[in-house]
């Protein structure tokens, strides 16, 4: 009974530092809530909360725009952006190729 419980004990460690080496690739990037079709500049006129949406009706994709880099990221989730249409917002999440994983977007200052 013993090695039993080493084993699963054992089994619970080596799956906990797993799980704990998935958090460490999760990253923060600050920008701008904006549309695959105006990329890092808005094309329409009015704000960029209005041009954001329209041009995401009309096919584009919620990304984020990071100006101060001059890099424009994709967004897998497509539902929590609508809530920071055209706002600089803080994105957490893991990168994958040009593509963030998000776990969570709050408002920036």
């Amino acid at each position: 009974m013993t090695k039993l419980r080493l084993l699963a004990l054992a089994i619970l460690l080596v799956a906990a530092f797993s799980c704990s080496g998935l958090a460490s690739d999760s990253q923060t990037f600050v920008g701008s809530i904006g549309d695959s079709m105006c990329g890092l500049k808005h094309m329409m006129s009015g704000d960029d909360k209005k041009c954001t949406e329209e041009c995401v009706k009309g096919g584009g994709k919620y990304i984020l725009a990071d100006a101060e880099h001059n890099k424009v990221y994709q967004l897998d989730d497509q539902e929590k952006p609508k809530a920071f249409s055209g706002q600089k917002v803080k994105v957490t999440g893991v990168l994958k190729g040009e593509t963030i994983e998000v776990a969570s977007i709050e408002a920036a200052k």
